[in-house]
């Protein structure tokens, strides 16, 4: 099983991706359209056209997992848009992701920041 941890960096595609592809056909989607590399450990979240499934690629430094969530009814409302055109993922913090696999609308979640400087109280 995958955890899903605050340190993990993830990123979500802009554009949707053709779910015919495998664990190979999406890895060489994040080489050659986000620019990652798919053994980085990075979490990968792609949507299909019709945005009613995501697929998640993850390198566990053993093997990828290739997760497929479709929604039995609905779709996924939110998406992110890409302003720049050059830009081809948008990063999501861990509880983000959590809120968008439940067909939530992470970018009206808040946590408190994964990390914070302590200063110490005298």
């Amino acid at each position: 099983m995958i955890q899903l941890t605050p340190q993990m960096r993830i990123l979500v595609a802009l554009e949707p991706a053709d779910f015919r592809r495998g664990i190979d056909g999406l890895a060489s989607v994040c080489k050659e359209t986000l620019r990652e590399d798919p053994f980085s450990g990075c979490v990968f979240v792609f949507r299909n056209r019709r945005a009613t499934a995501l697929k998640v690629l993850v390198y566990d430094g053993q093997g990828f997992w290739l997760c497929h969530k479709r929604l039995s009814s609905g779709r996924f409302r939110w998406w992110p848009t890409g302003a720049d055109a050059s830009v081809a993922a948008q990063k999501l913090a861990a509880h983000q992701l959590h809120v968008l696999l439940s067909a939530g609308n992470p970018s009206r979640t808040q946590a408190a920041p994964d990390w914070r400087p302590v200063s110490p109280k005298f």
